[in-house]
């Protein structure tokens, strides 16, 4: 019997996804051995020790050990899933970063109630930013318009492009309160918190679009703190990219029609 195909996990679309639902997969097994076999003992208490047949309490109690076996199998267990397969992928995952030369770069920061995402452009160098620029409406990231890193930037709100295959490093952070961004088919999730600038990373290998959610309450509008990632081919990619630089480039407004 195919346990993944019983109990199927949502779509998976990262590379390292696959070592997180099997450690789903190996932690819930242990969890169904544990809730089954704690059911049939409990049934069997109440039929071995039932008043009919015990109208007299025995103050001996049990004598074997069989219960301190079962706790440290038990313990022995959660260790090895600890060991052998959550410490190895969070140093693979989360304390290494990619060094391919194609991993591209972006910035992301949440606010209440949406995405905003900047993108470093062809160049792969982000636009300085000031707390002095900020505008809500005409420049939401504090863009410096002046500095010529800044020239081919993007800008989107609740709108991630990403070509497929090329690992992603997200710099999170949060312009009020604290968010959680995830992306389910990622395996991906990480508080967005304000002052702290967080990375984490993925490789997307399936195209097609998915959703962005925030998975910690963050106020009225929680509700609708919803994005979708749009992954496709590295061509398609590279067009999109370009058409976006130009807008801004005629614009001058380092993409921030997209917020209109």
């Amino acid at each position: 019997m195919d346990f993944t195909k019983l109990v199927p996990l949502p779509q998976l679309a990262s590379a390292h996804g696959q070592d997180i639902d099997l450690i789903i997969y190996l932690i819930h097994a242990l969890m169904l051995v544990l809730f089954i076999g704690w059911a049939i003992f409990f049934i069997y208490t109440l039929f071995r020790f039932r008043k009919g047949k015990n109208p007299q309490a025995s103050y001996q109690g049990i004598t074997n050990h069989n219960s301190t076996y079962v706790e440290i199998t038990v313990a022995v267990i959660e260790a090895l899933i600890l060991i052998v397969f959550s410490i190895p992928f969070w140093t693979k995952q989360v304390n290494t970063f990619p060094t391919r030369t194609d991993t591209m770069e972006i910035r992301i920061i949440a606010e209440q109630f949406a995405w905003n995402i900047h993108y470093p452009g062809p160049d792969k160098k982000f636009s300085k930013t000031d707390q002095k620029f900020f505008d809500k409406q005409s420049n939401p990231l504090g863009l410096d318009r002046q500095d010529p890193d800044g020239n081919d930037d993007v800008v989107t709100i609740n709108q991630l492009y990403l070509p497929i295959g090329r690992p992603l490093i997200i710099h999170l952070t949060s312009r009020d309160v604290i968010h959680s961004f995830a992306i389910n088919a990622m395996r991906v999730k990480q508080d967005a918190i304000p002052g702290m600038s967080i990375p984490l990373w993925f490789t997307p290998t399936k195209s097609g679009q998915f959703e962005i959610s925030c998975a910690q309450l963050c106020g009225i509008g929680h509700y609708r703190m919803r994005g979708f990632v749009t992954v496709q081919e590295q061509d398609t990619f590279d067009n999109w990219l370009n058409e976006q630089v130009a807008a801004s480039s005629e614009s001058g407004s380092s993409g921030d029609d997209f917020w209109n």
